[in-house]
C-alpha cells in the first residue's frame, strides 16, 4: 500500500502516472496482482460527492473546521472499506493520492485541530490499515505557489499563504516518522520519478 503526499502543486498527478506505468513492469509486483490506483477526497462515489463538498461547497455549504475534519474522516472510512481493503485481501497493490497524512498536514498543523484527536480519527476511519510507504514529494512553498499560477483555487487552497505554510511545515514533520521518504520535488520530474521509484525498490529489496 503505497501513498504519495504533499502540498499543492508537488507533482503528485505526474508521479502517479509515472507509478502506474512502471509498477507493473517492474518486477517488484507478484504475479497475478493488479495495480489500483486511488485518491482522497474522492476514490468512491460517495467520496466524490464529499470531494465536491469538501473542495467547491455551494453557497453556505462550506464545513466548519471539525465538520470538515469529519468530513475527510467519513471519506476515508468509505474508501478504505469499499476499495482499499478488498484490494489489499486479493493481494493487489493500491497506490494513493493522499492518505492520513494530508488530514493531519491541513487539519492539524494547517487549521490546528490537536494532532491526537486527528490520529484517534484516522485510527476509526481506517481500521487500523496504515501504508507501507508514504513518498512525501517535499516542494517549497514558493515553487508551490508559483506553479499554480493563475489556476482558480479550490476552498482548502484559497486559505491562504499562512495556513499553506503550516501546512508545508507540517508534512516536514510528519514526513520524519518510519514508514516515510522525503524526495526533493523541486527538480525535473525524471529526476524525481528516479527517487520515487528507489524509494519503491528499497521497501521492497532493503538490502539491495
Amino acid at each position: 500500500f503505497l501513498v504519495l503526499e504533499g502540498i499543492d502543486g508537488c507533482g503528485k498527478t505526474t508521479q502517479t502516472e509515472h507509478l502506474r506505468q512502471w509498477l507493473p513492469k517492474s518486477g517488484l509486483m507478484p504475479d497475478g496482482a493488479e495495480l489500483l490506483v486511488t485518491r482522497e477526497p474522492g476514490g468512491t462515489a460517495l467520496g466524490r460527492a464529499l470531494r465536491e463538498l469538501l473542495l467547491h461547497p455551494p453557497g453556505e455549504a462550506a464545513p466548519e473546521v471539525r465538520a470538515e475534519l469529519l468530513l475527510y474522516a467519513a471519506d476515508r472510512a468509505q474508501h478504505v472499506a469499499q476499495k482499499i481493503a478488498p484490494a489489499l485481501e486479493q493481494g493487489h497493490w493500491v497506490l494513493s493520492d493522499r492518505f492520513t497524512g494530508s488530514t493531519a498536514a491541513y487539519q492539524g498543523y494547517g487549521r490546528g485541530l490537536p494532532l491526537a484527536l486527528i490520529e484517534q480519527l484516522a485510527a476509526i476511519a481506517t481500521a487500523g490499515l496504515v501504508p507501507d510507504l508514504t513518498i512525501h514529494l517535499d516542494l517549497p512553498l514558493a515553487e508551490s505557489l508559483r506553479r499554480r499560477g493563475h489556476r482558480p483555487a479550490d476552498r482548502i487552497e484559497a486559505s491562504g499563504e499562512a495556513f499553506l505554510a503550516r501546512v508545508s511545515a507540517g508534512f516536514s514533520a510528519l514526513a520524519q516518522q518510519g514508514g516515510w521518504v522525503t524526495v526533493d520535488a523541486s527538480r525535473a520530474p525524471e529526476q524525481v520519478s528516479r527517487d520515487v521509484q528507489q524509494a519503491v525498490q528499497s521497501l521492497l529489496m532493503p538490502h539491495g
